[in-house]
């Protein structure tokens, strides 16, 4: 038994490693990959290339099967598109050929057809549809740069192209062009292909064919055209507008010069007739835009010519057939081109406008130019022109606020100085410097030493910055930039960049498509730019503030000659100067003489920029109603507009803030009891930048006080059922005794409540679970009392009474600080007004604000509500009487006369005396 047992054993233990033996030598012959032979990788890569090419062809033969039959009316024949307004279902004008000089292929020169084909088809008159050797190259630029990155499409595919199918960058159009290309060179000889490119392609504008260009540019048949004519044409169908010679020259000799080197690559003419050809200046022997030819409708032309080139930039063309819905307002369109002709434009000047849609950035209306053609230049797409002192909002105080947290009280000094590292001196248009002065001043009287002063503060790199983010770039600014010297910005721009301060800081580049449909009917693209944040919503709103003052303060450089229609408008003046050396040569008996006029304003709804001036820029501006004619045109322009659709009032944002602070304090103060009502000012903080310290400067000295008795037993006492706190207190002064009453909420700011000879006052609109401390003053001529003060928490009992002395050791504002000149002009009596402001108690007494400014809505107190502003429309005031009142604003316009010319802003080197 123990043999066989050992002997079983042995033999399990053999099984077992045996058994392992097994699954180690299993285990490394798994391990190990076989490497794929030469062999199995070719039969992949055949299989792979026959799946795709069987994938292919089935793909290919599908979208063949689906493409349109081939028709000759449509082959011979240019498409239409048609144009919507926004929310209209019917077409309002239809954009198509018109005037069309065909021309047989016989009657064709052979220059103009090397031209061509060394442009688009080298060859031609060698492939049947497809060029595969072009194909090639286009693949593999394809696969470095993408799809669509280069084209292939030889003549015939153009033409079938431009008949037949969509202009989209998808397979299914590509094969289809091809399978069509195919079939229009088994169809018809190379020549009658020829023939229907050369009549059918979009030259520019309603112009198709090489004939009618040639006709319309050179006024010659196209056998009469000269080498340097011929290329200049050939080149055009790639981008129409784009290379038209009377728009963009230079552009279009860039385009000659380059079909003028294709054709000596190609053997078409020689180096030296090209060298020849290129050295002929691209606009000679064009014909003068007033005697072409007409084609197409005239109507609405500057707007319709901006469409053409906005489908361009999307690589569309009205030749595809679309439905083109747009921004258009038809009526504000007809009021532009009513208002900008030269029966309306003083003397000889040109002038453009622009009317955008303030929150969405849409072209609305456009002027070109007085009376304006097809094909003219559009003078509200220049760029060249400086924009003057449009700019200040956008290159000096727009950041200043943005990045410096200024307020529009912020203090600026406007004393004679020169440029940083020159002996020039900096003029203000007015021939004046004011001392200090609010921001807000500074900017509605456009004084030029506080714009570079400020510009210098906020530094040239966030300025510019800035300045880009509303779409004007300014590259390299220096402090001549901050009055708009060398900044040059286009009319449609400037409108664009304003309609960002009137719509939150938000920005939306300019556009005339809001949405294409293609020719099927059905593919529709929306083409809407998508709005981006420039800036804070409250410095947009502290600017359009301070550009109210602009148009509605009477020292504003607008004042005289911008009428607001009851809208809430806001906007800015520019005029620009010659250098010093184009003036001391040119004009230096024209005192006048200045090169352009702007004014750019806009409404919640509306932004409008005008420009007036010469074409030629050393024609110059010499009379005052040619320099006021932007400011009238923009009047006349919104006078239209507000006569349409409901209008609102921009909307103060939480972010922004009101104090009352005394004009000139450096570092700003609040005004105090004693500051003088004209040293005083209600101006706009971002919120939690209000100043906590309040100004001494007129503070009576200990030794010149008249001393009175306190105020004595001040009580407090809360009445729930009306929310109001009633005051009372004693006092033994005797007669002609009047008590200031003030107060602050949970130990902010002080606020003036009321000044009355009883010994009462109410507060009311007052807030649950908010400490309010009152205090009381007396006066008496020059003779103040110390104040008594009592605290209470709305829905608590009053704190005792505490006497408060006023601080000794309060910093004084700078000695040089300047006093108000003798010349200030005060505001018209009707301009006074005063509306409360919702988150403080009512005011008693009738506010002194004054008028133009946007009033808050007030709480009821137990006194009148403020007079209403001349232009402005009363807010709620206050009290149980429940009287309206005025709108709020800035307490006084501030020092100095302003311009004597009610336009004076100068601007970029501001040489001009």
């Amino acid at each position: 038994m123990s043999d066989q047992f050992q002997s079983r054993s042995e033999r399990r233990k053999q099984q077992e490693q045996a058994r392992k033996t097994d699954r180690k030598s299993t285990k490394k012959t798994g391990n190990k990959k076989k490497k794929p032979t030469l062999k199995t990788i070719l039969k992949i890569a055949v299989l792979v290339a026959v799946i795709g090419f069987v994938f292919g062809a089935g793909l290919f033969t599908y979208y063949a099967a689906t493409a349109p039959d081939l028709d000759e009316e449509s082959l011979k024949d240019p498409l239409a598109s048609e144009l919507y307004v926004e929310g209209s279902d019917e077409p309002l004008l239809t954009l198509g050929p018109e005037n069309r000089e065909y021309v047989e292929y016989e009657h064709i020169p052979q220059i103009m057809e090397d031209a061509i084909l060394a442009t688009e088809d080298v060859r031609f008159y060698k492939h049947h549809g497809m060029d595969l050797w072009r194909l090639g190259g286009a693949v593999l630029a394809n696969f470095r740069d993408g799809f669509g990155a280069q084209g292939a499409s030889t003549i015939s595919q153009q033409v079938v192209k431009n008949s037949f199918l969509q202009n989209e960058k998808t397979l299914k159009r590509k094969a289809q062009e091809a399978w069509l290309a195919f079939q229009l060179e088994r169809k018809y000889e190379k020549e009658e292909i020829f023939e229907m490119y050369f009549n059918k392609v979009l030259m520019t504008d309603n112009i198709y064919g090489f004939g009618t260009a040639a006709e319309q540019f050179y006024g010659k048949e196209p056998e009469e055209l000269k080498l340097h004519e011929a290329a200049l044409l050939a080149g055009m169908p790639q981008s129409p507008n784009r290379y038209n010679p009377y728009r963009h020259p230079e552009r279009a000799e860039k385009r000659r010069n380059i079909v003028l080197g294709l054709m000596v690559q190609h053997g078409k003419i020689s180096q030296e007739q090209a060298d020849a050809a290129k050295e002929v200046p691209v606009t000679e022997g064009l014909i003068p835009p007033e005697e072409q030819k007409h084609h197409g409708s005239n109507k609405y032309a500057a707007f319709v010519d901006m469409v053409r080139e906005e489908l361009e930039e999307h690589d569309l063309s009205i030749a595809d057939g679309l439905k083109i819905y747009t921004t258009l307002d038809p009526s504000a369109q007809e009021t532009v081109e009513s208002t900008i002709t030269h029966e309306k434009i003083p003397g000889e000047a040109s002038s453009s406008a622009v009317v955008i849609d303030t929150k969405t950035g849409g072209v609305k209306a456009v002027a070109g130019r007085p009376d304006y053609k097809p094909r003219d230049k559009n003078l509200a797409l220049v760029t060249s022109r400086s924009v003057g002192s449009t700019i200040k909002p956008i290159l000096d105080y727009g950041p200043a606020i943005e990045y410096l947290d200024w307020s529009t009280g912020q203090t600026v000094d406007d004393t004679r100085r020169t440029y940083k590292g020159s002996d020039q001196v900096i003029r203000n248009a007015n021939g004046r410097y004011l001392g200090k002065m609010t921001m807000r001043k500074a900017l509605y009287l456009s004084q030029n030493v506080p714009a570079i002063s400020t510009f210098e503060e906020v530094g040239a790199e966030k300025a510019a910055d800035f300045a880009k983010k509303v779409g004007i770039d300014v590259e390299s600014p220096n402090p001549s930039s901050a009055l708009g010297g060398g900044v040059g910005a286009s009319p449609l721009q400037m409108a664009s960049a304003y309609a960002a301060f009137g719509n939150g800081g938000m920005y939306t580049e300019p556009y005339t498509i809001t949405k294409v449909v293609l020719r099927d009917g059905k593919t529709e693209r929306d083409l809407n730019p998508k709005p981006v944040s420039a800036m804070k919503d409250s410095t947009a709103y502290m600017i359009t503030d301070v550009l109210r003052d602009v148009v509605k303060n009477p020292q504003g450089t607008a004042y005289s000659n911008v009428k607001s229609h009851g809208l809430d408008v806001a906007g800015k003046t520019g005029t620009t100067n010659y250098d010093t050396k184009t003036f001391e040569e040119r004009f230096s008996g024209q005192k006048m003489a200045v090169p352009d006029s702007w004014f750019v304003g806009y409404t919640p709804e509306y932004s409008i920029a005008v420009w007036t001036g010469h074409e030629d820029y050393y024609t110059p501006l010499t009379e005052w109603e040619e320099r006021w004619f932007p400011q009238r045109a923009f009047s006349e322009i919104l006078g239209d507009l507000a006569q349409r659709g409901e209008h609102t009032s921009f909307k103060k944002p939480k972010s922004v803030v009101e104090a009352t602070i005394e004009i000139g304090t450096d570092p700003l103060r609040l005004a105090s009891d004693w500051t003088p009502s004209d040293r005083k000012s209600t101006e706009l903080f971002v919120r939690g930048t209000v100043p906590e310290r309040v100004s001494k400067k007129y503070e009576p000295k200990e030794e010149e006080k008249e001393t009175l008795p306190a105020p004595t037993g001040l009580s407090a006492d809360y009445d729930e059922a009306q929310n109001l706190v009633r005051l009372s207190w004693n006092h033994e002064g005797g007669e002609d005794v009047e008590f200031a009453v003030t107060y602050n909420v949970d130990g902010g700011s002080a606020k003036n409540l009321t000044t009355t000879t009883e010994k009462a006052a109410a507060a009311t609109g007052v807030e649950p679970g908010k400490t309010y401390t009152f205090s009381v003053v007396a006066k008496s001529g020059d003779a103040t009392s110390a104040p008594a003060t009592v605290s209470i928490q709305i829905g608590g009992a009053p704190e005792e009474e505490q006497p408060e002395e006023p601080e000794e050791n309060e910093q004084e504002p700078d000695e040089n600080e300047q006093e108000p000149g003798e010349n200030e002009q005060e505001p018209d009596e009707e301009e006074q007004g005063d509306g409360g402001n919702a988150e403080n108690p009512g005011n008693q007494n009738p506010g002194q604000g004054q008028g133009d400014g946007s009033g808050n809505q007030g709480n009821p107190n137990n006194g009148q509500g403020g007079q209403g502003g001349q232009d402005g429309s009363g807010n709620q005031g206050g009290g149980q009487q429940q009287n309206p009142g005025g709108q709020g604003g800035q307490t006084n316009p501030g020092n100095g006369n302003g311009n004597d010319d009610q336009n004076g802003d100068g601007d970029g080197e501001d040489q001009n005396p």
